[in-house]
């Protein structure tokens, strides 16, 4: 079976990587069609093709290189439309113009797409409305969590014969990397340490963990990601303790931040699962996280522990619990490895997705 996964902006290589690399191991042809990925190095194919179709003549970052990919985004989609003929499915991972999108799929043979965000969350007039209609081109979508099929079902009005649930797989193979020094911008410490990973953005409950985190004189928060807003304010009124890495970190000092962080923390107000969840499962690293999308059923597999969002009391309750029992994070921690190796492996992962296309194949 020829399968294209796609993904045209480059939005998740990871996710993208481990996906293919475990379809590949599984027999299945893949092939991944996507763009360039402007802020590092990527993984080298294992087992699959990656071909760079997309935004060609965008180059570096920023302003500049959003208004280059809008300009080549219908002829690139057009170009694909072409290409897809060579597969027997194919799956997109992201479109980044819905409303666009939809009238520029491929045709004549089964479309598969997963649901990383269920509606966009930077709402713009008729983004929810443009969005379901993409979905409803699709033969089969996929949410990760029973959380995100609801939501697909509720929210965005689909048949629920075409909604599936197949989890985030763990980046377990994030844990692989060689040892490598801390960024730069940390300096070693003896303390404990809460890591918070990841893109910065409002949704992504920051200010809640910084307000929680006041009182906390036993232990760093070291918070690592590159700003999609300003965070000016939110710096301006850390307190001690807090150290910054704003900015994209290569993959090696990913591995060591989740290496040296004696938990994880995840204060979202809202979300359907996360990247950054998946690589502390990788890791086997304790999780606190806000009670929100497909992150209840981490924490039914006791691999995490919950809060309600947005919620600064309790966050600084629970901080204050985890930091100082050892021996629940160790429960935790074991809880993460041993779903990271059963119900959240890749090869789980595969093995349902594999299923899924021959069943729309057949």
């Amino acid at each position: 079976m020829r399968v294209h996964v796609v993904d045209p902006p480059a939005y998740t290589p990871a996710y993208d990587h481990a996906l293919c690399a475990a379809l590949a191991a599984c027999g299945v042809d893949v092939e991944l069609i996507t763009s360039r990925f402007a802020y590092g190095l990527v993984p080298e194919p294992a087992g699959y093709v990656r071909r760079e179709l997309f935004y060609r003549a965008a180059g570096g970052a920023g302003r500049a290189r959003r208004a280059v990919r809008l300009a080549e985004h219908v002829p690139n989609m057009l170009r694909y439309r072409a290409a897809a003929r060579e597969a027997d499915v194919v799956h997109f991972q992201w479109l980044p113009l819905p409303g666009v999108d939809r009238h520029l799929l491929p045709r004549g043979r089964p479309l598969v797409i997963t649901a990383h965000d269920i509606l966009p969350r930077e709402r713009v007039a008729g983004s929810h409305g443009a969005q379901r209609r993409l979905y409803g081109e699709f033969d089969a979508v996929i949410a990760h969590s029973q959380a995100g099929r609801a939501r697909l079902i509720d929210d965005a009005c689909l048949d629920p014969a075409r909604v599936h649930v197949i989890p985030h797989g763990a980046f377990a193979h994030l844990a692989q990397l060689p040892q490598a020094p801390l960024p730069p911008e940390l300096t070693p410490t003896t303390m404990p340490v809460v890591l918070y990973f990841g893109l910065l953005r409002p949704y992504k409950g920051l200010d809640v963990l910084l307000e929680a985190w006041n009182g906390i004189a036993d232990a760093e928060l070291w918070v690592v990601g590159r700003p999609r807003f300003d965070v000016s304010r939110l710096r301006a009124s850390a307190g001690a303790g807090v150290r910054w890495v704003p900015r994209y970190v290569s993959d090696l000092e990913l591995a060591a931040c989740f290496r040296r962080a004696d938990l994880v923390v995840l204060p979202y107000r809202e979300i359907e699962q996360s990247g950054v969840l998946a690589t502390a499962l990788g890791f086997a690293t304790p999780i606190l996280a806000s009670d929100v999308g497909g992150f209840g059923e981490v924490a039914q597999a006791g691999a995490a522990r919950l809060v309600p969002p947005a919620d600064a009391p309790a966050l600084h309750a629970a901080l204050v619990e985890l930091l100082a029992a050892a021996g629940e994070r160790e429960r935790l921690a074991a809880a993460a490895s041993a779903l990271a190796a059963g119900a959240a492996s890749w090869e789980r992962v595969a093995s349902q997705t594999a299923a899924l296309y021959a069943t729309l194949v057949s």
